[in-house]
């Protein structure tokens, strides 16, 4: 998940076999401002010590049955910082130190004022706070970093798109994804299910352009036997499938007109019924779907349903394609000639300057998709140059037309980003192989709206 969720409220978990002390310092605890869940048995907590509850346990440590000690093990095998605190008689104090040295938080000899418990309660306490927080901190960091692997590029539309996913991952928004085909909108999908709450349920991706229009329904209903001929036996639609987890519907314009009514059906009641069957089937499910056209322009053509396409526009993401984020594409180039060498278990050639200019200056037509092709063919030494004559330099609709100066401006933003890209961002080699100053690399970059953040190479000290 993208993020965990916060410490929220606080417990108090207090267990002790003697009712009269059990139930005064419940109260006292209360008085103070605690919520205390009151048991007589450890076995009644031991099932809610969770890695993430923000909650600590007092204990006696004499009890029958499980013993605060055993209670103390089993709690740190569950996380190895859940605070425990001990309530020991006169004979324990021998015993409680020696939890402490295997990791209770403390320990409080009988008999013992209700004070004295709540401010080593409110000390446990904010250390589990700060330990949760920390936990939350490295998991986004960790998730925006695995991000950041999934969707590589660092121009301003990846960081925004990245930043969307972060920001609604985490919700049960039904999204439309789109763009161009072959520019990752699967890949978005993916990022939205695995960082999300639903991470643990099943992403079912279904190609609506794919699959057959008379087996599509069955495909994402289900069925019962004898529901239509070859029925023989009961089915589970993806829809089903996808129950607690997450469905995408890629290429949506293709799905059929009759059947876009049934997935309006679906969408809005979150109930499916199988073919065959009136027997309705509750749904908690996340819709996603995919296109590379104007759904809105397609409705008011009559190609697709206006009130389907209005309920799957709540949020759309838009991804753009690579001719609109040239900087990105040597450094993802890069990430996919590693994917191929990992794939192929061969190393990468060099790469010249001229091969980076090349790929930011060709339009990419099937964007990623395309470019993947090309990173394998080169990482198999199998490069053939692009679909022009070899080595020319395809010009782009910006660097084929203005002024010289225009032009020339082109190719200079070209050069110093490819650099950029081959030192991954670190300025001191950069502007050391470019042969000019860190000033005037910085001029320049300014000069042309190059926005690179500046990674010192350990060189740099």
């Amino acid at each position: 998940m993208m993020k965990l969720p916060g410490p929220g409220q606080p417990i108090v978990y207090l267990i002790d076999d003697d009712d009269d002390l059990r139930h005064a310092l419940a109260q006292g605890l209360e008085l103070e401002g605690l919520p205390v869940s009151v048991h007589k048995t450890a076995e009644d907590v031991l099932g809610r010590i969770a890695h993430e509850a923000y909650a600590v346990v007092v204990t006696d440590i004499r009890m029958p049955g499980l013993d605060g000690m055993e209670l103390l093990k089993s709690a740190l095998a569950i996380d190895p910082t859940f605070p425990v605190i001990l309530i020991t008689g006169h004979g324990d104090v021998q015993m409680a130190v020696d939890a402490m040295r295997a990791g209770a938080y403390d320990f409080i000899e009988k008999p013992f004022q209700v004070s004295r418990l709540y401010t080593v309660i409110e000390r446990a306490l904010e250390k589990r706070r700060l330990v949760l927080e920390n936990r939350t901190l490295r998991s986004e960091l960790d998730g925006r970093e695995e991000l950041t692997m999934r969707l590589v590029g660092r121009t301003p539309e990846v960081n925004k798109l990245r930043e969307q996913i972060v920001m609604l991952a985490d919700t049960d928004v039904d999204i439309l994804i789109t763009g161009e085909t072959g520019a990752g909108k699967e890949v978005v999908a993916r990022a939205l299910h695995d960082f999300g709450q639903r991470a643990k349920g099943n992403f079912v991706a279904i190609n609506c352009a794919a699959m057959p229009a008379d087996i599509i329904e069955a495909e994402l209903f289900g069925h019962e036997p004898g529901a239509f001929t070859g029925a023989a036996k009961q089915r589970i639609g993806k829809l089903e499938h996808a129950n607690a987890g997450t469905i995408f519907l890629d290429e949506i314009e293709s799905m059929p007109l009759d059947l876009q009514a049934k997935l309006l059906r679906a969408i809005e009641t979150r109930t499916i019924e199988r073919l065959g069957s009136n027997k309705p089937i509750t749904l908690d499910i996340r819709f996603l779907a995919a296109t590379k056209t104007d759904l809105g322009e397609a409705g008011r053509n009559g190609r697709f349903r206006s009130d389907l396409y209005y309920r799957l526009n709540v949020i759309t993401l838009s991804i753009p394609p690579l001719r609109e984020r040239r900087e990105d594409i040597p450094l993802l180039f890069f990430h996919l000639a590693r994917e191929a060498r990992a794939r192929f278990r061969r190393e990468i050639p060099p790469i010249p300057h001229h091969l980076e200019l090349q790929l930011m200056e060709y339009d990419w037509p099937g964007n990623v998709r395309e470019l993947r092709n090309y990173a394998d063919r080169f990482v198999l030494g199998m490069w053939s140059g692009f679909p022009q004559a070899p080595g020319a330099i395809a010009p782009s609709a910006n660097d084929s037309e203005g002024t010289l100066n225009d032009r020339l401006q082109n190719m200079e933003r070209a050069i110093i980003i490819a650099e950029l890209v081959r030192n991954d961002g670190a300025l001191k080699p950069t502007y050391e192989a470019l042969q000019i100053s860190r000033k005037g690399l910085y001029d320049k970059m300014k000069r042309l709206g190059i926005d690179y953040e500046d990674k010192p190479d350990q060189a740099d000290g």
